[in-house]
């Protein structure tokens, strides 16, 4: 499996980000995908899942706020975050759901601060 995530960046409280992950070495479409993320300090905790039928879950702390989705067509999963705010602040990485192995991309920084 590998999975190389994209899009992170600065952004000013308020702003917006999308994350991708391209996702190769497995059958895509089975699988469920999830958006982890690691603040400087704390362990990395779950932030969306999008099933492969496309239901979504997020973490309280996200949403309304966060909208995961993903195209199979591409072997891709997205995250739409808008109204960012400091405490968003991390490394994001998506992983599939269920994970036969402890295999992480390189994730992508994410930086909210004015």
């Amino acid at each position: 499996v590998q999975l190389v995530e994209s899009g992170g960046g600065l952004v000013q409280p308020g702003g917006s980000l999308r994350l991708s992950c391209a996702a190769s070495g497995i059958l895509f479409r089975i699988y469920a995908m999830g958006w982890y993320r690691r603040a400087p300090g704390k362990q990395r905790e779950l932030v969306a899942t999008i099933t492969s039928d496309t239901s979504t879950n997020y973490a309280d702390s996200v949403k309304g706020r966060f909208t995961i989705s993903r195209d199979n067509a591409k072997n891709t999963v997205y995250l739409q975050m808008n109204s960012l705010k400091p405490e968003d602040t991390a490394v994001y990485y998506c992983k599939e759901i269920p994970s036969a192995n402890d295999y992480w991309g390189q994730g992508t920084q994410v930086t909210v601060s004015s």
